[in-house]
């Protein structure tokens, strides 16, 4: 289940976006400032942000900055504001795409189905890095050209891990994502046994991946 990021200020609209995001089955961390989205972004591991332009305490260009330098997701846009100039600064930043107000829920809807499943395909078919090879379609790990036997949940955090390089994963994040993919624990004592099992199997003396950031949660080295 993904997770999008909505900042929106109009609170009707924001309130309209999240809904319908939910009955698609997502998750949705919503903010309604510049301020606030850093706070949730801080705890949240999104997979797709949906940013307003004008808001009250800057604008989603700001954000998407800030956004690029802290995580690697697609970024959307939304604006009033149907100037070839703010389509061309989104499109510098990275973003996937642009939508002008009023728009139609449904058309916002498939063009989030359809950023997700390239960001789908372009990060989760193989990471290889000359050491540690995972292939995400065969579910084949193998580490110094040694296949690696990892059990269902570690296969699981390594999906989780390599969708998400560089930015820290909370406890209760991690737990979350894995109990939506059908991890049978909630506790962080399971959750650091399996990675703790996880780490011996793909690494090595010269070879580390994941970090564990005391008393906040795990971070896979970019």
């Amino acid at each position: 289940m993904e997770t999008i990021m909505v900042l929106e200020d109009d609170i009707e609209l924001n309130d309209g976006i999240s809904y319908a995001l939910q009955r698609e089955g997502y998750t949705v961390a919503s903010a309604r400032s510049v301020g606030e989205a850093k706070r949730v972004m801080e705890r949240t591991a999104a997979d797709l942000a949906v940013l307003d332009v004008n808001l009250p305490d800057g604008d989603g260009f700001f954000f998407c900055r800030w956004i690029n330098e802290h995580q690697k997701i697609p970024v959307l846009f939304l604006s009033a504001r149907d100037l070839e100039e703010d389509m061309l600064k989104g499109y510098e930043l990275g973003a996937q795409d642009y939508v002008t107000k009023p728009f139609s829920m449904k058309i916002l809807l498939k063009k989030i189905e359809v950023i997700l499943s390239r960001k789908e395909g372009r990060e989760h078919k193989i990471f290889d890095d000359g050491f540690l090879r995972i292939d995400f379609a065969s579910g084949a790990v193998s580490a110094a050209g040694k296949e690696c036997s990892v059990t269902p949940t570690e296969f699981r955090l390594l999906k989780i891990f390599a969708g998400h390089q560089g930015q820290l994963l909370t406890y209760a994040v991690l737990l979350d994502r894995l109990w939506d993919e059908g991890a049978q624990f909630s506790d962080k004592h399971a959750l650091a046994v399996n990675v703790n099992r996880l780490r011996r199997k793909i690494e090595d003396a010269d070879h580390s991946y994941i970090t564990n950031i005391y008393g906040m949660g795990y971070l896979w080295k970019s």
